[in-house]
């Protein structure tokens, strides 16, 4: 949205709603056009220029957006879901009170908390028997 303030001043919801849709088409480049008219100078006085930030985020990320796909396969491409299962899965076990850990024990009891979060706990332990 600090992008959209310096691209779009006053309009900015539109802006950003328009950039929104070309990048679930995976037309990131689009994109990157529509920044570079606005980008900031290069400069040691701005580096942390809004829309030199975005720009440099898209660019860096190729890969990494392919939400067209995403979409597709209903997942989801924001974080929101990602922030809500930190607190639900991970918090909620790590900070309970009194409670301690030992370095090598968290990877383990979240890997478990996932399985259980991902409605995978019964196929998790039918494999463990099977192995066993």
């Amino acid at each position: 949205m600090a992008a959209a303030k310096s691209c779009a001043p006053g309009n900015e919801k539109t802006w950003m709603n328009k950039q929104k849709d070309q990048l679930k088409q995976n037309n990131y480049p689009r994109v990157l056009e529509e920044l570079e008219a606005f980008l900031e100078a290069d400069t040691i006085e701005s580096p942390n220029a809004p829309v030199r930030a975005c720009y440099r985020y898209i660019k860096n990320r190729p890969r990494q957006l392919d939400y067209k796909a995403a979409l597709a396969q209903g997942l989801p491409i924001g974080s929101g879901e990602i922030e809500s299962a930190h607190r639900y899965v991970i918090q909620q076990r790590l900070k309970l009170p009194g409670a301690w850990w030992t370095a090598d024990n968290p990877d383990t009891m979240l890997a478990l908390r996932i399985i259980r979060a991902n409605e995978k706990w019964d196929e998790y332990w039918n494999q463990q028997r099977q192995a066993a």
